[in-house]
């Protein structure tokens, strides 16, 4: 059942930011439960991810919801895919996912009618997103035989390991990464193969994850690096600290308690509040923004939707290029005495503006070209 949110509880939230449209759906039988959150779709058709999480109330899913869509608006105009902001959360523990919940999760999607077309996050697998696909066509990222695909998780380690290279350059007059010390926080997909990327570099790595059976298993594999608890890798001195968990981890304290000159990561809405930017800054620590880092797992996800289908070159040279954009960011940032992030949100804000601006303009020649017939 889809039904929409009152405009008092929008307004209430954080993080709303006058957004296209607001979606509450439900599936009693399944207890399926949750959110779609379009933020703009100025710059083409929403493209977002499903998040599931046990989120405790409404209100904490909703406020995720559009902070993640606006995050995925900016995203995709500095990746440069011509695709809007959008995202879609699920209220709920990802262990006690069933067939029937995620065929009703996909019938909502289909439901809609393409105003969003969506696919992995935390909480949904790969698997996941063939399942639902059976109910919907509006899945992306869906396993085909007929087409070998990249994965997604690793085009989005790639994107974080290109800027962790374009961060040390900028800082250091070099991107090497041999003997420089990263703290990885959060091994899942993206984390463990941003892993493997730095390990065969020669990093010195420092890593934490909630689950010890995956650090175990990690450390099997990579000897060298050292396991810390979730609650003290942010304190690791280190040359590079990145977040690649869920997001909001970085906020007052554990900001506070930071030992490092950057901050680059592979997870979304690092900042539990977008003013900490401005405390880091005044310490000294480079904050790569975060959906600038973050986009090459959505590089990857959306080239299937490309005219002549999907292309692995074609992925590899735009994730390649996220290292050009936030290097531009920074320099520019230097220029202007200015924080990154606000060159960033102002360079994704005047591409918005600008598609904005045409669709109007084309909306109106349309307009007058009828009146005349």
């Amino acid at each position: 059942m889809l039904e929409e949110v009152s405009k008092d509880l929008l307004h209430k939230i954080n993080g709303f930011d006058n957004h296209e449209f607001v979606v509450h759906f439900s599936d009693e039988p399944t207890g399926l439960e949750g959110f779609v959150a379009i933020h703009n779709t100025s710059l083409g058709p929403a493209v977002g991810g499903t998040r599931m999480h046990a989120f405790v109330t409404q209100e904490e899913a909703l406020a995720d919801a559009f902070k993640l869509s606006r995050a995925m608006t900016y995203k995709c105009a500095l990746a440069g895919v011509p695709y809007g902001g959008g995202k879609c959360v699920i209220m709920g523990d990802p262990r006690q996912k069933i067939p029937a919940f995620l065929a009703a999760y996909g019938r909502v999607i289909e439901e809609l009618g393409g105003k969003i077309r969506t696919g992995v996050d935390a909480g949904i697998a790969d698997a996941d997103v063939s399942a639902m696909a059976k109910e919907t066509k509006y899945m992306i990222g869906a396993f085909d035989a007929a087409v070998e695909k990249l994965s997604t998780g690793d085009m989005a380690a790639l994107g974080v390991f290109y800027s962790l290279e374009t961060c040390l350059n900028f800082l250091f007059g070099q991107g090497s990464l041999q003997n420089r010390t990263i703290a990885i926080q959060g091994l899942g997909k993206l984390g463990a193969e941003l892993l493997r990327l730095l390990y065969v570099q020669g990093a010195k790595i420092v890593a934490s994850d909630a689950s010890l059976d995956r650090l175990e298993q990690l450390h099997k594999q990579y000897p060298k690096i050292k396991m810390v608890t979730p609650s003290l890798i942010h304190k690791q001195v280190c040359d590079v600290y990145a977040p690649c968990a869920l997001g909001g981890e970085l906020n007052l304290v554990t900001v506070s308690e930071l030992k490092t000159k950057i901050v680059c990561g592979g997870s979304n809405n690092q900042l539990a509040s977008s003013d900490l930017a401005k405390d880091l800054y005044k310490r000294g620590i480079l904050y790569a923004p975060d959906y600038v880092v973050n986009s090459g797992g959505l590089i990857n996800v959306v080239d299937e939707m490309e005219p002549d289908g999907y292309k692995k070159e074609r992925v590899l040279k735009r994730v390649k290029g996220i290292a050009h954009t936030l290097a531009d960011i920074l320099n520019q940032a230097k220029a202007e005495n200015l924080m990154p992030l606000v060159v960033a949100d102002r360079l994704a804000g005047s591409i918005i503006y600008s598609h904005t601006l045409k669709k109007i303009n084309g909306q109106a020649q349309n307009y007058g070209t009828a009146a005349a017939q």
